[in-house]
């Protein structure tokens, strides 16, 4: 059973934690920005309460001190806002209590975001995976960890069944630079703009297919699917769906070592 997912902070979480916790439920919390979040999320689960949590790769690279002046009025809202650079650093030393990176992916277009009122979110969907392979060069967290905090964990929270043939293709050492916009996202724009990064996705095979090569969507349109119809095909027949959530436990520091190979083909849903 998938767990109830929560957008949660400060006493509303404390409260939320509760009564999951005392209904028995499983928990998700998301989108975790702040260090009294995230020190409250452990806690929880060293009390043994049902949870797990995510964190977006806004909130761990951006900051309200060094990003809020060039992201002014609308271009800078998102829910939850961005924290201080003690909540930046503090989610980043809790690697071994987030369970996922999510990108919270919501394209809002020129128009909405400099309309009279502009809509919260920030497109991520193209940038997260980049970002992140940055954070492994940088020694902030290791290869498997990513693997399993953007492949693994989700799959099993969620029941979401392991797709076969299915890999992405990534140059850890590729050295670049994100664009004022990305490629696909209808938006036109990023949040991330200008930023150095390390680590570029090369090519996605989806169920034996290839989906994407060097920058290009090869997929045909239509050859995605509705992860909740998979979901409910496959409920109570693969260990994947059945299995209830396992919460991340606080564990010591894992020692870093960035891989240096080129390229590493990592697992990704």
């Amino acid at each position: 059973v998938p767990p109830i997912c929560v957008h949660a902070c400060g006493r509303s979480l404390a409260a939320a934690l509760f009564l999951g916790h005392l209904h028995t439920k499983p928990m998700h919390v998301c989108h975790v920005s702040t260090r009294e979040d995230i020190d409250l999320i452990r806690q929880a689960k060293l009390m043994g309460v049902r949870v797990t949590c995510e964190v977006t790769a806004h909130h761990l690279f951006l900051s309200k001190e060094k990003d809020e002046a060039r992201l002014p009025g609308g271009w800078g809202k998102v829910c939850p806002g961005l924290a201080t650079e003690v909540d930046r650093e503090a989610l980043w030393k809790s690697m071994d209590i987030i369970d996922c990176i999510a990108s919270d992916h919501a394209p809002h277009t020129h128009e909405e975001k400099e309309g009279p009122n502009p809509p919260p979110g920030f497109p991520g969907l193209e940038t997260t995976l980049p970002l992140m392979l940055t954070a492994v060069h940088q020694g902030r967290i290791t290869l498997a960890q990513l693997v399993e905090k953007l492949h693994t964990n989700p799959s099993r929270i969620f029941g979401i069944p392991i797709q076969p043939d299915t890999w992405v293709e990534v140059d850890m050492d590729e050295h670049w630079t994100l664009p004022t916009a990305m490629a696909y996202s209808k938006c036109q724009w990023t949040p991330f703009r200008g930023m150095h990064v390390v680590g570029k996705i090369r090519r996605v095979v989806l169920r034996g297919e290839l989906a994407y090569l060097d920058g290009k969507v090869l997929a045909k349109p239509g050859y995605g699917q509705d992860i909740r119809k998979v979901q409910q095909q496959t409920h109570g027949h693969t260990s994947s769906s059945s299995a209830p959530p396992t919460p991340a436990q606080p564990r010591p520091p894992t020692p870093v070592n960035p891989p240096t190979t080129t390229p590493t083909p990592p697992s990704s849903p």
